[in-house]
């Protein structure tokens, strides 16, 4: 039941899809004040007893509000709020003025209703697709009279969110600037919370951590260009009682690529403000008379269902609002990358003999990695040179090896890196303006390349120009497109220096503005973004590309914790992964087969090693396991997934999820344990979202532990085995028990009909 409404005479706002509320008010002379929001409520509302009008020592009256000193901005949850007018918490919008001001004090003018939901002219943004949407648009003015602001709230049926987003558009006639423009701000009158959020490093990606909400400010937020390993673009606050499956929270993450903060604070009166949005370090956007900036669509998540509801809801949002074109819903074929197996050291002749091996085994997508263009034979030189093909190393060129690989009946993928450029290319020696630099400093190097700048529509034409044409060339059906640094030196001689502070934003715009060219022009290539790994995750990316290679670190172990964090926000058709070769290019370690095929294989599954170097016996292991997955790859890519034990909470030496296909007749549980334990005991996974009368039959049962390693260990195989629905969710089922290290078992069972 989406409606908005707006009461006149109690001057408030009400929006709701029947899962939730969205109410806001107007007090006095028209600040905007945000009431509630959360589980759907039903009409009339009593507004009165959302928000209480006191007064509060410190907090300072408008004019015209001294006596009596009950009401104040620095009280009043503002829905969107200014800077230097009596508010002194968290702003979402800060500006300089023509005239000196740093004012900025926003009142209600207008609102209408949309009925369809806006794009977002130059960004990636959500689409309604075949749900009904309405959209409430609120202008609000600054007093001074040269700043409007027009607020976007957008609901979508049947899903618990509200998407936000803002227009500030100079009214004045002189310039002014910008100096930080928030997607989202949202009051909460209290702060019992928990901060959840992702942090990381590169191939350490997307670590969960929870803490209590403290007094002062909290941010978590990236500088480096991207939305970064270190930091993922997400934040939730957390009841104190939420677990995996109840409770109630709210989450946020921006539809964006770029720098980003997310700033928490809790006030002296406990009131808890979170805003996000472009971070505001470096932020400097100069806007002309009549100019307007959009900022990046912001989504706010609610849920009463713990993090799984929370996680379905993003789930659904990426998979049928956000990913676009032919390979949205695809199922993705088994691929087999080359860097690993080989990296700058191969030629045709080792590519087409690697191909053979792979598609021997079921593999269904050969990708050449890096190395194939320029004088490639290091990462030292030849970024930029993509339309100079190594015949040395290809003399057939990149066509030739592409209808070979045809030929064998598999499909052709190619590596790219289109955003940089080497020192030492002929790209650079042309046009060393060409890379984003600052006057008077010297360039920073970064797995020995610069970053091209993208702010430059010269340099996105001459990308988008070279690219086409490599891809144009050959019969190529798949494209990673990875990006190895982080921004430094954030400038371009192509802006006046009024304009150096938008530079780094307007970089991310010109990422989406390529993409979408290349994409476009191509779309039947599959494409596969990749930022050293998970440097650039976001719902930004994938509204271009419909799979992120989730991490450079491909250890079985360490997978399970990356992937475990990224399920959090993004569904396992999303994921990037892959079996690679032990021991691990990573971390050293060795890992069974098994494990590494079983965590892999909830992801867009893959190899990244040379099939052919296997011994027969981890060959045939190698086909049955292809065989497998392509056997479940509908519900290990379309089905629903749940996280069952977290690897950052209890022991945190184990993980189990599971998979449930979109009819319910399949599930796919897994379950690992990292470190073998003397007199363990044996671990029991319970199910969920089962049907308790249906009646399920084991038809695959892997594991690791195996009476070859250990010869008192007895096979406990329950192929065949059937359960019934409320038996797998009450009591469960006890995993294999462990006799190694990096240990594994998967479970598939059908029902019964």
């Amino acid at each position: 039941m989406l409606n908005v409404t707006f009461d006149s005479a109690l001057r408030v706002f009400h929006l709701t899809n029947g899962a939730v509320s969205y109410v806001m008010r107007l007090y006095h002379e028209g600040y905007l004040a945000h009431l509630y929001y959360g589980k759907a409520l039903p009409e009339p509302l009593n507004v009165e007893s959302f928000f209480y009008e006191t007064e509060r020592e410190g907090a300072p009256q408008p004019h015209g509000h001294e006596f009596p000193r009950l009401f104040s901005l620095d009280t009043l949850p503002q829905e969107y709020p200014g800077v230097n007018a009596g508010d002194f918490r968290l702003p979402a919008l800060e500006a300089a003025f023509d005239n000196g001001s740093r004012c900025v004090d926003l009142r209600y003018v207008s609102h209408r209703v949309l009925k369809d939901k806006p794009a977002l002219t130059g960004l990636p943004a959500v689409f309604a697709g075949d749900r009904d949407s309405l959209t409430l648009e609120i202008t609000l003015k600054e007093v001074a009279g040269e700043l409007e602001v027009r607020l976007y709230y957008t609901l979508i049926e049947g899903l618990s969110l509200i998407l936000r987003h803002s227009e500030i558009r100079n009214t004045g006639s002189k310039p002014l600037y910008l100096n930080n423009a928030a997607s989202l701000s949202v009051d909460f009158l209290e702060a019992d919370f928990d901060i959840l959020s992702l942090y990381g490093a590169h191939a350490n990606e997307r670590n969960v951590e929870r803490q209590p909400l403290k007094h002062g400010i909290e941010e978590i937020s990236s500088t480096r260009g991207a939305t970064s390993h270190q930091h993922q673009n997400f934040v939730a606050l957390l009841r104190h009682d939420v677990t995996e499956f109840s409770g109630e929270l709210y989450a946020a993450t921006l539809v964006w690529s770029g720098n980003f903060k997310a700033a928490i604070e809790r006030s002296s009166f406990d009131n808890t403000r979170l805003t996000l949005g472009i971070n505001d370090k470096g932020f400097n956007w100069y806007l002309e008379p009549s100019e307007c900036f959009t900022t990046p669509e912001a989504v706010l998540v609610y849920s009463d269902a713990g993090l799984n509801g929370m996680s379905q809801t993003f789930h659904t949002l990426v998979r049928e609002h956000l990913t676009r074109g032919q390979w949205s819903h695809a199922l993705r074929p088994v691929l087999v990358n080359s860097w690993e197996a080989a990296y700058f050291n191969f030629n045709e002749e080792s590519i087409v003999r690697f191909a053979k091996d792979a598609v021997n085994l079921g593999a269904e997508l050969i990708v050449l990695d890096d190395g194939w263009f320029g004088k490639r034979d290091s990462d030292t030189c030849s970024l930029g040179d993509w339309d100079r093909i190594d015949t040395r190393k290809l003399p057939s060129g990149l066509k030739g090896l592409a209808d070979k690989i045809h030929a064998l009946g598999a499909k052709f993928g190619l590596w790219v890196e289109p955003e940089m450029v080497s020192p030492d290319s002929e790209l650079f020696r042309a046009h060393p303006d060409w890379a984003l630099g600052v006057q008077g400093h010297s360039r920073s190097q970064q797995r020995n390349q610069y970053v091209l700048d993208l702010s430059n529509p010269e340099v996105r034409d001459y990308i988008v120009r070279v690219i086409s044409a490599v891809l144009s060339s050959a019969p190529i059906d798949y494209v990673k497109w990875d990006m190895n640094r982080n921004l430094s030196e954030v400038g371009s001689p192509a802006f006046p220096a009024c304009r150096q502070g938008e530079i780094a934003t307007r970089y991310t715009l010109g990422v989406y503005d390529i993409m979408e060219r290349i994409t476009g022009a191509f779309p039947h290539i599959l494409f596969e973004s990749c930022a050293g790994g998970g440097r650039r995750f976001d719902l930004g990316l994938l509204y271009y590309m419909p799979q992120v290679w989730t991490s450079d670190n491909t250890d079985a172990l360490c997978r399970q914790r990356i992937q475990y964090g990224t399920s959090l926000i993004f569904p396992p058709q999303t994921m990037g992964a892959h079996v690679s070769a032990c021991p691990n290019h990573q971390v050293g370690r060795v890992t069974p087969l098994i494990t590494r095929f079983i965590c892999t294989a909830s992801g867009t599954f893959g190899y990244e090693m040379d099939l052919g170097r296997l011994s027969p016996e981890d060959k045939e292991e190698v086909r049955a396991q292809i065989a497998l997955y392509k056997e479940l790859r509908e519900t290990l890519q379309r089905g629903a997934f749940y996280r069952l034990i977290s690897p950052f909470e209890g022991t945190r030496n184990e993980t189990a999820w599971m998979h449930i296909s979109e009819d319910g007749a399949e599930l796919i549980a897994m379950y690992f344990k990292m470190q073998a334990e003397p007199a363990a005991r044996l671990r029991r996974v319970r199910f969920k979202y089962l049907e308790p009368q249906a009646r399920y039959e084991v038809v695959s049962h892997l594991h690791s532990s195996t009476p070859v390693h250990n010869i008192y260990l007895k096979e406990h195989n329950l192929k065949g085995q059937v359960f019934s629905g409320a038996q797998l969710m009450s009591a469960g089922i006890t995993a294999d028990r462990i006799d190694a290290d990096a240990a594994s078992c998967m479970w598939v069972l059908r029902r019964v009909d």
